[in-house]
């Protein structure tokens, strides 16, 4: 699982077999040791949820969490449908985008970049660009 943060958007691309484990198991969580302190540990997880009707992200004790509708993740894990995307209020008024995305294959990807689970790209012969967040 891939995380860009860039100012007030975050966004989540993941490979086959994680999107698979979302739907299936309904939680996906990666983390990043700092230090050898368990403080200096950060995460990042997208959990399905049925409580909530909406995407929503939270951030808590080093740790960001995407929850995402269990009935979207399993409509978006099953078809050719690229995201789930969403915008939340923040407590200053103003908005986080949120992007979660299949990471398809790079077709000019740097050679020490695996690419063994990324989802085949729709648009081979074409550059490969990220999608705007």
């Amino acid at each position: 699982m891939k995380l860009r943060i860039k100012g007030n958007s975050i966004r989540l691309r993941l490979g086959q077999s994680e999107v698979r484990q979302l739907a299936t198991e309904g939680v996906v969580e990666e983390f990043t040791d700092f230090g050898p302190a368990e403080a200096q540990r950060f995460g990042y997880a997208l959990h399905a949820t049925f409580e909530a009707p909406d995407v929503s992200a939270s951030f808590a004790d080093g740790r960001v969490v995407i929850s995402i509708p269990a009935d979207a993740i399993h409509r978006w894990a099953g078809s050719t449908q690229v995201g789930i995307g969403a915008v939340q209020r923040t407590a200053d008024g103003g908005q986080l985008q949120i992007l979660v995305e299949k990471d398809f294959e790079c077709i000019d990807a740097a050679a020490d970049e695996s690419q063994a689970d990324a989802f085949p790209n729709p648009q081979r012969g074409a550059e490969c660009a990220p999608a705007s967040i």
